[in-house]
């Protein structure tokens, strides 16, 4: 729940510039009933953040009156309507999509899948002298493993703190988004075969087997060109409506308040 210092009669304190967007003033009590939609850390980035909402809504609906709209009693459908008169956004090409696919190769392939065992030497991110203990510990293992002089379902038994010790140390098959990401960006980049090195995360020091990998296959055009066509009319969109919004800014007027807009689409 967003706290908001108030002053007398439960008003905001006038610790902000007041916010116009044209001659309209965007009273403070409306920027602090908007901020329970944009909860944040620091008092003054969810002001920023429901001011600047609003301040693009009265944008809006100006000009929706400054093109006879206002016949439309609800807001959201007069301001669909503006949209849909005022965004001209041209339709992804073909070779838009071909060049898209071609440019990025890893955003259209299956899921990487890996069978993996590992033995975990547990130990807690902010007990620094167990850390320490757990990783000479590990590489004790893992220099008795790579001599061939251990078994690493024997150890896995015997040392690891993962419940996967009871089969032998494995985890079974796991892709992408499966573990937590500090073990999962360098297991995945791993041959078959024991890790010659041992791997941390928040859990501790991590011996790690690759038992089997099956690298993702690219999908072919035809299958990825939907959700091309969808990411890449969604990204000119927003960009079209960030255009607009600067256009109309500079035409009507804004003070007390930044209107540079994210990467997402402002309607919500």
């Amino acid at each position: 729940m967003q706290l908001i210092p108030t002053g007398e009669a439960g008003k905001p304190r006038n610790q902000f510039p007041p916010v116009y967007v044209g001659d309209t003033r965007i009273h403070e009590e409306a920027i602090a009933r908007e901020m329970q939609h944009h909860p944040a850390e620091a008092l003054a980035q969810a002001w920023h953040e429901a001011a600047r909402s609003l301040v693009i809504r009265e944008l809006l609906l100006q000009q929706a009156c400054r093109l006879n709209l206002n016949d439309i009693d609800d807001e959201e459908e007069r301001l669909a309507q503006l949209l849909e008169l005022e965004l001209q956004v041209p339709a992804p090409s073909e070779q838009d999509c071909q060049r898209f696919y071609a440019a990025n190769p890893d955003r259209f392939c299956s899921p990487t899948l890996m069978a993996l065992s590992h033995i975990l030497l547990a130990a807690a991110p902010d007990d620094i002298e167990e850390r320490i203990r757990q990783e000479e510990a590990g590489r004790r293992l893992l220099s008795s493993l790579l001599a061939g002089q251990s078994r690493f379902s024997d150890l896995a038994k015997q040392y690891s703190a993962c419940e996967s010790r009871h089969q032998g140390g494995s985890l079974g098959q796991i892709s992408k988004g499966q573990t937590v990401e500090e073990f999962e960006r360098p297991v995945l980049s791993l041959n078959e075969g024991l890790h010659p090195e041992l791997i941390e995360s928040r859990y501790g020091w991590h011996i790690v087997r690759v038992d089997q990998r099956i690298d993702g296959e690219r999908l072919p055009y035809e299958h990825a060109k939907p959700n091309i066509r969808r990411y890449l009319s969604e990204s000119v969109t927003r960009r079209a409506f960030r255009q607009y919004l600067q256009v109309l800014a500079a035409e009507t007027g804004v003070d007390g308040v930044d209107l540079a807009l994210p990467g997402s689409p402002l309607m919500q």
